[in-house]
């Protein structure tokens, strides 16, 4: 499994205190390359520091999460985006999913423990996708046999 310390996550959102809040959780619990946010603009600006999770608010005030999220997987789809909403909405959570996104987690009392969650569903997700992977040894031998 990939350390907590070598995950690199971007918060994006437009609330000054959601975003001091979510990273101070974040470096809590182990996660040291956060970079805040506070626009979808900014983050679009900022992919080329190549983020392995992005957590991406639903209602940003310059462009929609929906938007932002669709750039982001134009640019790289490997990039886990999780949206997060005040809505409790599932038309707005099927739509995420439908465009890309790994999740859809509620901004509520238990928003802390269900963001450690997705981290370590993520973190499983790419253990599974390394495990398949044959070594470069192995590949090299394919191609040469």
């Amino acid at each position: 499994m990939v350390s907590n310390s070598k995950i690199k996550i971007f918060l994006v959102d437009d609330d000054l205190f959601t975003l001091r809040m979510y990273d101070q959780h974040l470096q809590n619990i182990g996660y040291h390359f956060v970079d805040t946010i506070g626009s979808g603009r900014d983050c679009l600006a900022k992919l080329g520091e190549r983020p392995d999770v992005i957590f991406l608010d639903y209602n940003l005030g310059d462009i929609t999460g929906f938007e932002v999220l669709t750039q982001i997987k134009r640019v790289d789809p490997s990039i886990y985006v999780v949206m997060l909403s005040g809505q409790e909405s599932i038309a707005a959570a099927v739509d995420a999913l439908k465009f890309g996104a790994f999740d859809y987690v509620v901004k509520d009392d238990k928003v802390e423990a269900r963001i450690e969650n997705v981290l370590l569903r993520i973190a499983h997700v790419q253990d599974a996708l390394r495990k398949q992977q044959p070594n470069w040894f192995l590949r090299l031998l394919t191609t040469i046999l």
